[in-house]
């Protein structure tokens, strides 16, 4: 009997040691990057092994863990809060910006970029608790669909990106969110979407006032998460300097930058939506996930650039 057990186990573990952790990327040298890397890493008896405590792994968000067009999904929420705090009162708008969003003029708020989009969040955000905050934020995810896909926004997450998060985690990597969108707003669903728990979530936030024993959402900008800010939110909630991050826009240049700068194996990553048809084409042009730098010169700083219409097999979740 102890002879089959063991049988049986060994089978076992060859089985899984020759599952695929990538179903839905194509075998291509992208798949095989990103295998190696987190073998070499994993494997005590590499001279690249990382012990798990140093395991770090960053991701932005929007357009890398799921579709950021025609706008971010964010701001659509808020416009539809905006429209509903502007009817009941329009001296909230004090801006154009304010003032186009509340009309739904979606290419004058994309043509502000990140700045517009805070904007609207400081107004149509503020004036709840940060748990009726989220509960309206998962409400809303409930029942708004993408005019495109007509999917839920919360389903239009990536399938090769959830296979990736998984196998990092399986390899005892902590998995992050560093993104440029609301800390509250991504923390309403993340759990529940990516598995990467609210308090992994590093996003830009707004002040906040405790009071009666709720912590209240006020007006306004505290720390914005983009750009040269991703490094600096990840040194203040981390500690440490991640191994591994991605992204998909300039956006997210300074965090790769951060990462890949460290001593040791070190693993950039960027996705490049190159798929018109399962998805969106875009890169160089545009407001809302523009990518020039990273094109440019991610190949010679080693990153990794994942063509989304060639890497991928998959892209949304069945």
């Amino acid at each position: 009997m102890r002879t089959l057990i063991t049988a049986a186990a060994l089978s076992l573990m060859s089985c899984a040691s020759w599952a695929d952790p990538l179903p839905s990327w194509a075998d291509t040298e992208t798949k095989t990057a990103i295998i190696s890397f987190v073998e070499r890493v994993t494997d005590p008896a590499s001279p690249d092994y990382v012990t798990p405590a140093d395991r770090i792994a960053t991701f932005d968000n929007d357009g890398t863990l799921w579709a950021e067009q025609p706008v971010y999904f964010q701001l659509i929420y808020a416009l539809d809060r905006l429209k509903e705090k502007a009817d009941a009162d329009p001296s909230v708008l004090t801006s154009d910006t304010l003032k186009a969003a509340a009309e739904g003029d979606l290419e004058t708020v994309a043509a502000g970029g990140t700045e517009a989009l805070l904007e609207v969040l400081a107004v149509s955000h503020s004036g709840m608790s940060i748990e009726a905050f989220q509960d309206d934020v998962r409400a809303w995810l409930e029942t708004a669909r993408h005019p495109k896909t007509d999917m839920r926004y919360d389903e239009m997450v990536y399938q090769p990106m959830l296979e990736l998060l998984s196998y990092l985690r399986d390899q005892q990597f902590q998995t992050w969110i560093t993104s440029g969108g609301g800390v509250h707003f991504i923390r309403a669903f993340a759990e529940a979407a990516y598995n990467i728990p609210p308090e992994q979530v590093i996003g830009s936030s707004g002040p906040t006032e405790y009071a009666d024993g709720d912590v209240m959402k006020l007006p306004g900008i505290d720390f914005v998460d983009d750009k040269e800010g991703k490094p600096v939110g990840i040194d203040s909630r981390i500690g440490k300097r991640p191994i591994f991050a991605g992204g998909n826009s300039d956006g997210d240049f300074a965090m790769l930058e951060y990462t890949t700068a460290g001593d040791g194996p070190r693993f950039g990553l960027l996705v490049h939506h190159t798929d018109a048809e399962r998805e969106f084409a875009y890169d160089r042009e545009g407001h809302i996930g523009v990518l020039n730098r990273g094109l440019d010169e991610g190949p010679d700083r080693g990153w990794v650039i994942v063509d989304m219409a060639n890497d991928w097999t998959q892209v949304w979740p069945e």
